[in-house]
């Protein structure tokens, strides 16, 4: 295998895996008392000053220059950001509610969720592949978070937190894939944290003036912003150019799984063998949307090879 594409793979999954790890942090830190926006906050102001930091060293650093951004794409960022803040409030909301096993499941309803968007754009309905795909996810998801045998069990405030994450996150992945392209991966990030990070500061206002408890920060914080806000930026960046759209979007499923296991493993969340085969659904249908990018993707390295 070339050495450049599995370093790529390599790379991708470890953001992937790197997600994964949150919402564990987020238990293990409610476990001990605190609250969703101490939680939120010490993630994305830490994160923030950490992107910054390196987006600031990166601009000193010998090399080719940027291109430069324009204070509209900044602002469209910045708005981008503020879908990726309410992405993290309303999936560590759910978290309080339901198992992390179930939260995962119900975010990667992005993934119909942006068809539907693509397709409401366009005007255009998908093809039978992409609604194949849809029908896919929605049967895996219906095993893998156990509702046909426990749906009234779950506490529907998680559920319906668990999908308005999910609708945020495919704001923020629309805004994302389709603005300043050409911008440093270093500084795209941190003027989309920036917007993220500003609500959040919005939404906790009230809690600062004596509730709020610092201790979040070397508590949990560092390690929230680590594998929530820096590492997968820079994961992701920098391996998915290697892997190519179609195989590093397949290498990102690896999120669910990982993440159900870690719950079973570390939270004793009960993981049967039905929602397995959910998780399998799922990711067979992000393979089925990723296919011809991905067979595309083969046919040019074995013709550069």
């Amino acid at each position: 295998m070339n050495t450049g594409l599995l370093k790529g793979i390599l790379l991708v999954v470890a953001g992937a895996v790197s997600y994964a790890v949150l919402a564990i942090i987020v238990r293990f830190a409610y476990n001990e008392g605190y609250t969703t926006i101490e939680v939120i906050t010490s993630q994305y102001t830490l994160g923030l000053a950490v992107l910054g930091a390196v987006t600031l060293l990166k601009r000193k650093a010998p090399g080719p220059a940027a291109t430069p951004a324009g204070r509209y794409v900044r602002w469209q960022l910045a708005a981008g950001g503020v879908a990726y803040g309410l992405t993290g409030v309303c999936y560590y909301m759910a978290v309080k509610y339901i198992p992390v096993s179930i939260c995962v499941v119900l975010l990667m309803q992005t993934i119909w969720m942006g068809i539907v968007l693509e397709a409401l754009l366009r005007r255009q309905f998908p093809g039978w592949g992409r609604c194949l795909a849809v029908l896919t996810v929605l049967a895996g998801t219906l095993l893998a978070t156990n509702a046909i045998r426990n749906g009234h069990a779950l506490d529907a405030r998680g559920i319906a937190w668990g999908l308005a994450a999910a609708v945020t996150y495919t704001i923020m992945l629309f805004v994302s894939n389709r603005v300043a392209l050409n911008m440093s991966p270093y500084e795209k990030g941190c003027w989309t944290l920036a917007g993220a990070t500003a609500l959040v500061l919005l939404i906790g206002a009230g809690q600062f003036g004596g509730g709020f408890n610092v201790s979040i920060f070397w508590k949990w914080g560092l390690l929230l912003s680590l594998f929530g806000t820096i590492l997968p930026p820079v994961l992701f960046n920098t391996g998915m150019p290697k892997t190519g759209i179609g195989l590093g979007s397949i290498l990102i499923s690896a999120e669910i799984p990982v993440s159900v296991s870690m719950a079973y493993l570390l939270l004793h969340e009960t993981v049967l063998a039905s929602q397995w085969l959910g998780i399998v659904l799922i990711i067979t249908a992000i393979v089925l949307i990723n296919f011809n990018v991905l067979r595309k993707e083969f046919k040019t390295a074995a013709s550069c090879s």
